[in-house]
C-alpha cells in the first residue's frame, strides 16, 4: 500500500492524518504544500476539486482527508499488508 499525504504545516488534521499513520506502523509521503499554490492546485484538480488539507491518497486513489482515513482505519482497513 502506497500511502501520500498532501499537507501544509498549520493544520492540525495533517498531524492528526500523520499521527494515526505513525501509530498503525504505515509508510506514507509527505508533500507540504504550504508555500506551493500551484502543487496545491494541481493535487485539487486530480481529487476532483477537493480543497482542504490533508489530501490522502493510498494506492494514487484519491480517498478524501482526515475523517475519511480515521473512517478507514475504524473499519480495519488500514491494516499494513491490506488493501
Amino acid at each position: 500500500m502506497t500511502i501520500t499525504l498532501y499537507t501544509t504545516d498549520y493544520c492540525g488534521y495533517c498531524r492528526a492524518a500523520k499521527r494515526l499513520l505513525a501509530e498503525r506502523g504505515l509508510a506514507f509521503t509527505e508533500i507540504d504544500v504550504t508555500n506551493n499554490a500551484a502543487e496545491r492546485a494541481a493535487v485539487s484538480a486530480r481529487a476532483d476539486g477537493w480543497r482542504t488539507v490533508p489530501m490522502v491518497f493510498i494506492d494514487e486513489r484519491f480517498i478524501g482527508g482526515y475523517q475519511e482515513l480515521l473512517a478507514l482505519d475504524q473499519a480495519g482497513q488500514l491494516l499494513p499488508g491490506r488493501g
